[in-house]
């Protein structure tokens, strides 16, 4: 029986992580939050707001790939700080664009920002994690997640009253993240070090095992078909979930954002208390109550009322979100040696599919109404059919098996 030596877990440097995560993902989330006002000033169709979330999308995962590749040959720990500058220059011309065709630039400059910053905080948490994988990507996933939901909340208070040039204010949000950052790029080098000579000791440690190219293949391929399923719901909720909330019940603009905010923090829960849980009860079954768990409440959700559309909008992000962090760890596990890679792989994917879906969701919207986007959606889940084929990994309970 081999013993496998586990580092500390760094909680400070993975605390500051989440933060910076939150920051990054808070400024993203300014985006769709503020849709309601862009649609009445420029006078946009669905379409139209469906391709602003394609274009920033599609930005955001074009690059996060061939970066992380990158920085798995060449380690750039303040690479994520050069990402808060575009996010920073993107943020400012989104608040004073003078048209459609700026808004669309703006949008590319912010998920361009959002690129460079993910393979590189990944790997971060990676290292940071010691033994506890799932509980690191669950605060550092947890992170993200809290700031997307918190963009409703500033959109409902702030960009809804005093208008879009109020998304300029959140600049200062930038330059703290980027603080943030700096401090995190000066502990790499010493907690890489401890990561490395753990890998070292370990001859059938977390990221020791070779898998066969078929295996590979296929892991990648049921991961990256299950998230796709996953992002094409939430983006349901991101892009068109206020409208919804508008045209069949009436809600004001704020009311409507604050709705949304509810259901995003519900996927900021899932993502922690999903992790954590599947440090005990392994990947493989986290993957499947979360595919599958939410298909009645997603069937039942189009013909709810006001106050269960609520309920079950919570209770389906909750479970919805609850595997991210063991798809994520799922990849690594497959290929130890390509973190960043991984990073940015299903990072963009989480942008770039969700922005396919968007444009789909949009065209749905403009010819059968904003309702029917949550009918065809309920049926997503089903997909999660695919974990079936997902190759078991021989790794322990805290893994995959």
């Amino acid at each position: 029986m081999t013993t496998t030596t586990r580092t500390k877990t760094h909680l400070a440097v993975l605390a500051v992580l989440g933060l910076s995560h939150m920051l990054n993902d808070l400024m993203q989330s300014l985006i769709p939050a503020a849709y309601p006002i862009l649609k009445e000033a420029y006078a946009l169709d669905f379409v139209q707001i469906g391709m602003i979330t394609l274009t920033f999308q599609i930005a955001g995962a074009m690059l996060q790939p061939v970066i992380g590749m990158v920085t798995d040959k060449y380690p750039a720990p303040y690479s994520p700080v050069v990402g808060m500058m575009f996010t920073l220059t993107g943020l400012l011309s989104l608040a004073f664009a003078p048209s459609y065709a700026m808004i669309l630039v703006s949008v590319t400059l912010i998920g361009i920002g959002s690129s460079i910053f993910h393979p590189e905080a990944t790997r971060m948490a990676r290292y940071a994690a010691g033994g506890r994988q799932g509980l690191a990507q669950g605060i550092f996933q947890v992170g993200g997640q809290a700031g997307g939901s918190l963009g409703p909340v500033f959109a409902a208070l702030i960009i809804v009253p005093w208008g879009q040039p109020s998304l300029a204010w959140f600049a200062v949000i930038a330059l703290i993240a980027m603080m943030l950052l700096l401090w995190i790029g000066r502990q790499q080098r010493r907690i890489s070090a401890e990561f490395a000579q753990m890998r070292a000791s370990n001859s059938t440690g977390a990221d020791a095992p070779r898998h066969a190219p078929l295996t590979i293949g296929i892991g990648l391929f049921v991961l990256t078909f299950l998230m796709f399923t996953k992002n094409a719901y939430g983006e349901s909720f991101r892009s068109f979930y206020t409208f919804y909330l508008i045209e069949r019940f009436d809600l004001s603009i704020p009311s409507a954002q604050m709705m949304l905010f509810i259901f995003l923090l519900a996927a900021a829960v899932g993502v922690l208390v999903g992790g954590v849980i599947g440090d005990r009860i392994g990947r493989y079954r986290i993957i499947w109550i979360s595919v599958l768990g939410p298909l009645p409440l997603t069937l039942i959700l189009p013909y709810a009322d006001l106050f269960w559309t609520g309920v079950l909008t919570i209770l389906i992000n909750l479970i919805m979100a609850s595997a991210f962090a063991s798809i994520l760890i799922y990849a690594m596990d497959l290929l130890p040696n390509r973190i960043g890679l991984i990073g940015g792989l299903f990072y963009g994917l989480n942008f770039g599919l969700g922005g396919v879906a968007a444009a789909f969701l949009g065209v749905l919207a403009d010819s059968y109404g904003v309702e029917a986007v949550y009918q065809f959606c309920a049926f997503l889940p089903l997909a999660g059919l695919a974990t079936w084929f997902l190759p078991r990994l021989d790794d322990g309970i805290g893994k995959t098996t």
